[in-house]
């Protein structure tokens, strides 16, 4: 398995998986693992089997399901001997929520997601929340307003357990994309959730 290193040896870890569509070196990846990086985040982003199977072929390839990339994320967790937040983009946020309602890791303090799949696209009626209630750790879901898996008049119907924390990102897509007609740029969505994250992360591993 893959795994990049961004950030001090010594900084609170984040353990990212990328979503089901694009690798960890995806722009969206990049970008806020070297803005993490830049805050004293040490970020270890890797890609799933299944995707490193499809950058080293060229072929393409659907995720795997659930039990094994949760099975992967685990084997990956127990690398580390340090408190850690874990978390990913889409699908891969999803998994480190399903992992954690499912599994007891002492040292996962938290969970991060950056547009999380709420439900897959144009089926808002299959809802993906009924372990989220199950999770003991603290849950941070950073969400675009207009996320067509998600958006903010949908999920707050949702009753979410009280304790979750939600990051609205005015006007954003799945990608936490605005359109231009906002006045607000991909640029400083994706510099409001690495602000946000650090602050999140840094929290959940010095305080619990």
């Amino acid at each position: 398995m893959e795994v990049i290193f961004n950030g001090p040896e010594d900084g609170p870890l984040f353990v990212f998986a990328h979503g089901a569509g694009a690798p960890l070196t995806s722009d969206f990846m990049q970008a806020v693992s070297l803005g993490l990086a830049d805050q004293g985040i040490r970020v270890a982003r890797f890609n799933f089997n299944y995707m490193q199977q499809r950058v080293d072929t060229g072929s393409r390839r659907p995720p795997e399901r659930a039990p094994k990339l949760i099975e992967q994320f685990i084997q990956l967790i127990n690398d580390f001997e340090q408190p850690m937040v874990i978390g990913g983009k889409s699908m891969g946020g999803r998994m480190a929520s399903l992992l954690m309602a499912e599994h007891t890791l002492p040292q996962v303090k938290g969970v991060a997601c950056l547009g999380y799949p709420f439900h897959p696209q144009g089926k808002p009626e299959k809802l993906r929340v009924e372990h989220l209630a199950q999770i003991k750790v603290p849950v941070a879901i950073l969400q675009g307003t207009r996320d067509k898996l998600g958006n903010q008049e949908e999920v707050t119907s949702y009753c979410l357990p009280n304790e979750f924390l939600l990051h609205w990102l005015e006007d954003g897509d799945h990608d936490l994309k605005p359109r231009v007609k906002s006045g607000l740029t991909h640029t400083q969505h994706i510099q409001s959730s690495i602000d946000y994250l650090a602050n999140y992360i840094k929290q959940c591993v010095f305080t619990h």
